[in-house]
């Protein structure tokens, strides 16, 4: 008798902890993840423009210059080159640029620049509040505004954006929900995948029909379903820094996204890095992480005396030869940490 009721005992023990294992701790803490709360770095930005002794007419030369905010802080910044250059900003966004304006015997014989910089960038997370005050004052708003509710060349806000935008926000009354519905559409539908054509381009009906792409494609898709959906939301785009690296080359370009709300500012999210590291889905809305490098906003830039059409982005460098895009450019980038100090991001 003792048996049974002991083995009985133990069933009903084990039947406990099977029950309690299946239910969700909602008192369990999410994973933490490390990542820098600042960081001091070098970089190093260099072209190439090689030889062309048949080259007739004139060559120019814009090469994007690194820009501070709140968050980002830029010394001893300086250009070497045996050109002449100029220092100046595009009129729609403010971006800066240097403009080369070389000899033809420089154009003959092929010349280089190199941009040295140093960096101190913070991490940007904003205070999220779900709560709609319509009544609060804006404060300064950005005079950009407007522009950031109006489309791009590859942003249409019209069409199958505007069709998902709604479906995604329906019987949504305030601006943040909205903003995090269509965050959460975004990464849960694309998928980082740069293999094959038509990525990369920043095309949101493209991005919408094939579902990947890069950094650049998530977050076209992302700005354009906020401005159908009557929230400004911006573009920016630098180069990322290797979480787990202190020094080396970086590959290439790094693109993030911004959106506005009354009373609060400027949003950070980075769909793409969420996209990547599901762990930190709920970090990336409202915080971009130290490790990257910003240099200019916005799309479709026409830069002065640049007669071609207008740039997608401008984050590489760009050159014509009497008023036509001028190919052959080599570029290289690179980075080397100075100081970092870490803190952990609970997500």
């Amino acid at each position: 008798m003792f048996r049974r009721l002991l083995c009985c005992c133990a069933l009903l023990l084990l039947a406990s902890a099977a029950l309690l294992s299946a239910r969700p701790n909602h008192h369990e803490k999410s994973a933490v993840v490390f990542s820098p709360a600042s960081r001091k770095f070098s970089f190093t930005y260099q072209v190439h423009v090689p030889a062309n002794k048949d080259a007739q007419g004139q060559l120019r030369l814009w090469v994007p210059l690194p820009q501070e905010d709140g968050y980002q802080k830029v010394e001893a910044l300086r250009i070497e080159s045996p050109v002449e250059y100029a220092k100046g900003r595009e009129a729609e966004y403010g971006n800066a640029y240097a403009l080369f304006r070389p000899t033809r015997e420089q154009l003959a014989a092929g010349f280089d620049v190199t941009v040295r910089f140093v960096v101190t960038r913070e991490e940007h997370k904003a205070k999220l509040i779900y709560v709609s005050s319509p009544g609060e004052p804006a404060g300064a708003a950005d005079p950009m505004l407007e522009r950031y509710l109006e489309p791009d060349k590859l942003v249409p806000l019209n069409g199958v954006i505007a069709q998902l935008a709604q479906e995604h926000t329906a019987g949504d009354t305030s601006p943040i929900v909205k903003a995090r519905h269509i965050y959460d559409y975004v990464v849960s539908t694309m998928k980082y995948d740069k293999s094959g054509e038509g990525w990369g381009r920043g095309d949101a009906v493209w991005a919408c029909s094939s579902k990947r792409g890069n950094c650049t494609d998530f977050h076209s898709l992302f700005i354009g379903m906020m401005r159908a959906s009557g929230i400004p939301a911006r573009f920016e785009i630098g180069f990322p820094l290797p979480e787990a690296k202190t020094g080396g080359d970086i590959p290439g370009y790094h693109c993030w996204a911004e959106f506005y709300l009354q009373g609060s500012g400027w949003i950070p999210v980075d769909a793409s890095e969420a996209s990547k590291n599901p762990e930190r889905r709920n970090y990336f809305f409202g915080a971009h992480d130290a490790n990257r490098v910003f240099f200019t906003y916005g799309r479709d830039l026409h830069l002065p005396e640049q007669q071609g059409d207008a740039l997608n982005y401008f984050i590489y460098p760009y050159a014509e030869l009497n008023g036509k895009p001028f190919t052959g450019l080599e570029k290289h980038f690179t980075f080397n940490d100075l100081a970092v100090s870490f803190s952990s991001n609970a997500q």
